[in-house]
């Protein structure tokens, strides 16, 4: 079920499984290859180049992935994440902080939520691509924009993964352990579709087209009224006993 209003959402952001929710954005984005093709010179962008070629050709394609055609590009099997897009605020993404980080911050805030980091992460892929099977130490607001992926996870994530494992990082590898198909969530999703991910669950998402674009609005230490969500609690207490670790990566998965 697509969770459409507010007193739905404050009733199922706090446990296991994600599900689909609708927020109306009104926001019109650059087309994917245009976005990839301003996107690849900055300093900042993280991408690896996938696939079964031998390792000198993906060696190639790291070194020419900045400055060859990116007609040709967009032929690499490849994934690509981008942590900081504030910066592309004045250009790339004008109006974006106007039109949807403000309307959404007041939108939580309005329902009692607070949290102690909100910012938007940009995913870009081709297909077949998939990304490391990992967990996060946000919630995910999961926005797919252009192209078709396929979010995977599981319906009882501590049947796979406790959240006590999840915070000591014991998840992240290239691909999902067997596991059996019943217990695994898989939602594709089309352009304009939402998804809302659990902190702390494992999780992977597949590219189903040619070049996909998403948007990630990353939730760092979410609370409602006073009360985080319930992976979460193990979080907190781990960073209660080992202060000196909390935040240090900046709930970013550095193995994108």
């Amino acid at each position: 079920m697509t969770i459409t209003t507010p007193n739905d959402f404050t009733s199922r952001w706090h446990q296991p499984p994600n599900f689909p929710l609708q927020v109306p954005f009104d926001y019109r984005f650059l087309p994917s290859i245009e976005t990839l093709d301003y996107i690849r010179e900055d300093e900042e962008v993280r991408f690896t180049i996938l696939g079964d070629d031998d390792w000198q050709v993906r060696m190639d394609r790291t070194a020419a992935f900045r400055t060859a055609p990116v007609e040709e590009i967009i032929t690499w099997p490849f994934r690509l994440v981008h942590f900081n897009l504030a910066r592309f605020y004045g250009d790339m993404l004008h109006g974006f902080q106007d039109q949807v980080m403000i309307p959404w911050r007041t939108h939580l805030s309005a329902q009692g939520f607070t949290w102690q980091r909100l910012a938007p992460i940009l995913f870009l892929s081709t297909e077949d691509a998939a990304s490391t099977y990992h967990n996060d130490n946000s919630h995910g607001l999961v926005w797919q924009i252009q192209g078709t992926k396929t979010f995977h996870s599981y319906l009882d994530p501590d049947k796979h993964l406790s959240a006590d494992a999840a915070v000591i990082g014991e998840t992240t590898s290239e691909d999902p352990p067997e596991h059996d198909a019943s217990d695994r969530q898989s939602i594709t999703m089309q352009p304009g579709e939402q998804l809302w991910s659990h902190a702390l669950t494992p999780h992977w998402v597949t590219t189903e087209s040619a070049l996909a674009m998403s948007i990630t609005l990353s939730h760092g230490g979410l609370c409602h009224q006073g009360r985080y969500s319930e992976r979460e609690l193990a979080l907190r207490a781990y960073w209660d006993k080992n202060p000196d670790e909390a935040w240090t990566h900046d709930l970013r998965n550095v193995r994108y």
